[in-house]
């Protein structure tokens, strides 16, 4: 039994490695993302949950007020789900010298830690996820991608016990006054 379960990593493994994107894949992409410049002002947002199997179990719009001082930002964000349930998160970030940034909020029990790389941003964390009355540690995989200036792409893939339990997909802009 134990051979045959060595056997099936060294199969599985090299397989799930391929499938995933790595942030320096994206050196020397264009425009570059620094999120203390995109994030700043006013913005809106509008995104989807999915389960694990694709379907759209929920839409939102998002709402969100950035400023930054020095390499210290806040990130307000209001959700508004289609159900009418709403939701605020506040994010405290930081830009780290190494290109790494930092972020945490009230209902994120792993800090966010990732970097960028050209237009890219990959940053992990654990979030509490309120679900039928109960609260999940969720693992968030946030993957952002900056479209130009003033438009964004993010997808995070959610994951629990190390597998798929659904992904979150939104589309982020500056508002024009920003």
């Amino acid at each position: 039994m134990k051979i045959l379960l060595v056997a099936l990593m060294l199969v599985l493994t090299p397989l799930l490695s391929s499938c995933s994107s790595q942030i320096d894949d994206y050196q020397n992409t264009t425009p570059a993302l620094e999120l203390d410049r995109f994030f700043t002002g006013e913005l809106v947002a509008y995104g989807m949950v999915q389960d694990r199997s694709g379907r759209v179990l929920r839409r939102f719009k998002v709402d969100m007020v950035a400023r930054w001082e020095g390499n210290k930002g806040v990130l307000e964000e209001d959700f508004v789900y289609d159900d009418g349930e709403q939701q605020r998160r506040v994010w405290y970030l930081e830009k780290h010298p190494d290109g790494r940034y930092t972020g945490t909020a009230s209902d994120v029990v792993t800090p966010a830690e990732g970097r960028t790389e050209g237009y890219a941003l990959n940053w992990r964390y654990t979030l509490a996820v309120p679900v039928d009355g109960r609260v999940w540690d969720i693992d968030f995989n946030d993957w952002m991608y900056l479209l130009d200036e003033n438009r964004l792409i993010n997808r995070a893939e959610m994951t629990k016990w190390g597998f798929k339990v659904g992904e979150v997909t939104l589309w982020m802009e500056r508002k024009s006054d920003s």
